[in-house]
């Protein structure tokens, strides 16, 4: 069971990570201003593996590398939207981020739903409210990227075995 983290539309890679914490790069530094300016609890409160819930256009802006490590870093097990920003998309698949684009899920799942996510599936399920939803899940080559943990280690494990 994850807690689900609702965010609206437009939600810009500023907001995921406000370029004033951009002078340090660590994983710890980035996850603990994740989100600050839209929720300034979200940081402190995000358990691993709890899930964003995202509107049209999430990750929009600039197309900084840390917004999704950022989200990655606070243990977020993966983000639901309506539509991403292509920019935010792709960096998030090159670090291993999950992402899904599931609208009937942002519209029926609220802010503190718990929430069950199969990223092999696109199974969504809010427990909360007893529904399900379906999102198309990633081929299994991308399921092999995220899980090795983006590209690049997917990239360099392909090379070991060969």
């Amino acid at each position: 069971m994850a807690k689900a983290w609702k965010f609206g539309d437009d939600i810009d890679t500023d907001v995921i990570i406000p370029a004033r914490y951009l002078n340090q790069n660590t994983p710890e530094h980035l996850a603990a201003h994740c989100m600050e300016d839209a929720d300034p609890n979200f940081a402190q409160e995000v358990k691993p593996g709890d899930v964003i819930i995202g509107g049209k256009n999430f990750g929009c802006g600039s197309s900084r590398e840390h917004a999704p490590a950022a989200i990655k870093a606070a243990g977020v097990k993966a983000v639901i939207a309506d539509s991403y920003a292509r920019i935010f998309y792709r960096n998030a698949l090159n670090i291993g981020m999950p992402i899904l684009e599931c609208p009937e899920a942002v519209r029926g799942i609220e802010a503190g739903d718990e929430v069950s996510v199969d990223l092999e599936t696109g199974k969504i399920v809010n427990l909360t409210r007893n529904t399900e939803f379906e999102a198309r899940p990633f081929p299994p080559f991308m399921q092999d990227l995220i899980k090795a943990g983006g590209l690049i280690p997917y990239v360099k494990g392909r090379r070991e075995h060969a």
